[in-house]
């Protein structure tokens, strides 16, 4: 085979980090939209008189949408290609965004909140499209730094209370659904998928089974499930915690709750690049045990100084998790496949993220106290922790 012309590796290299900076782009944007409800629960709370399951459940509809959309949009990116599927996922993410600005009832902001799950599940259509561009040892920073997109979340928490205070409650919806747009057309129009790809010929429920049947997908989905889900459940639900627990104001709980947002968006490419040094498997077995430790420690809800080291250590180990995994899942799936895996793995970590804020609800409802949700959170990644320590670790495992 004749070597490549280093003229060609430039250009190549070059346009893939446009691709990654683009689908890094779309990726916040449409996360921004995901999480536009969550800032505003308190709100909704006081405006609408909701209890505390109310309020759980609002916030907590987009992100199961969210999570199975994934599925089928990862399915539509090994069809079609990330371009397309990204960039018409995002204009269609504005219709639901611009019904939310006008929506005055709970039955309406639920069917709301359903809709806007779709922007949600444009995590599974940028995997695969910046997997496809990149070489595999360079994959998983690659993709953590696609997976910064998570910053769209803490924007949120910034920026969407305080619109809506300074300019109405409207204002941050009219403002993404312009995002949105935006974004969609760029994508349209700038977006290119990389060379070399090709339709698979098989239909779509073949391709989906065959990658859940991969041992890797189904590790992997399990882990997301605990370092995603942990990540989606407390960027939503934290600032109703921090109302509660320590009676913060609704723009200093979601201001605290930004913060967590984005030392673990900060901290995704930095998993992945040590996944790529050092193995993702190792990494992953310091992430559940710091996130044990922390868990444990913020259950006791104590005071705010060591509350704050609690929750932006577990966000840091977190965010390092889920750069790490895919970094696994890139490596370890073939390449006309990532999109169908990606899909599973990430339906995994959405709903993750859907139950701990309907259980938290339930249990602070019952008891008036969190220890017992986050007591849970502490034993589940314990579990996770001797799995990855004693399976996942072994260098020799027989694939299935």
């Amino acid at each position: 085979m004749a070597p490549i012309p280093p003229a060609a590796t430039s250009v190549r290299t070059g346009s893939a980090t446009v691709a990654l900076v683009l689908a890094t782009a779309a990726f916040a944007v449409n996360f921004w939209a995901w999480a536009l409800l969550s800032p505003l629960g308190p709100v909704y709370k006081e405006l609408l008189g909701l209890s505390s399951f109310a309020v759980s459940l609002l916030v907590a509809v987009p992100v199961i949408v969210g999570s199975l959309g994934r599925m089928v949009l990862g399915a539509l990116t090994d069809r079609y290609g990330g371009r397309l599927v990204f960039g018409v996922t995002s204009l269609l993410g504005a219709v639901p965004v611009l019904f939310l600005a006008f929506a005055e009832s709970y039955p309406m902001l639920l069917a709301g909140g359903l809709l806007l799950g779709m922007t949600g599940a444009t995590f599974a259509i940028g995997v695969p499209f910046v997997n496809a561009w990149f070489p595999p040892e360079r994959r998983g920073l690659a993709l953590g730094i696609f997976g910064m997109g998570n910053i769209g979340t803490g924007i949120s928490g910034f920026a969407t209370p305080w619109l809506a205070e300074e300019f109405g409650r409207p204002a941050p919806f009219f403002a993404v659904a312009v995002a949105l747009v935006v974004v969609g057309l760029v994508f349209l129009a700038v977006g290119r998928d990389a060379p070399g790809g090709r339709a698979p010929a098989e239909p779509f429920t073949t391709r989906f089974a065959a990658a859940a049947r991969l041992r890797v997908t189904r590790e992997m989905a399990g882990m997301y499930a605990l370092t995603f889900g942990g990540f989606v459940a407390f960027g939503v639900y934290l600032p109703l915690y921090l109302r509660a627990v320590y009676e913060l104001s609704v723009a200093d709980a979601a201001a605290r709750a930004a913060g967590f947002v984005v030392l673990a968006t900060l901290a995704r490419p930095v998993g992945g690049w040590l996944a790529d040094r050092f193995g993702g498997e190792r990494v992953l077995c310091w992430v559940l045990l710091a996130v044990f430790g922390c868990a444990i420690v913020v259950s006791f809800a104590p005071g705010m100084p060591v509350a704050t080291v609690g929750f932006l250590t577990m966000a840091a180990a977190l965010g390092l998790g889920n750069g790490a995994i895919f970094a696994i899942l890139g490596r370890g799936v073939p390449g006309p496949m990532v999109g169908s895996a990606t899909g599973v793995v990430g339906a995994a970590g959405g709903l993750g993220g859907f139950l701990p804020p309907i259980v938290m609800g339930l249990i602070f409802q019952a008891t008036g106290s969190y220890s017992i949700g986050l007591m849970l959170l502490a034993a589940m990644a314990f579990g996770a922790f001797v799995y990855a320590w004693f399976v996942l670790r072994q260098p020799a495992r027989i694939p299935s």
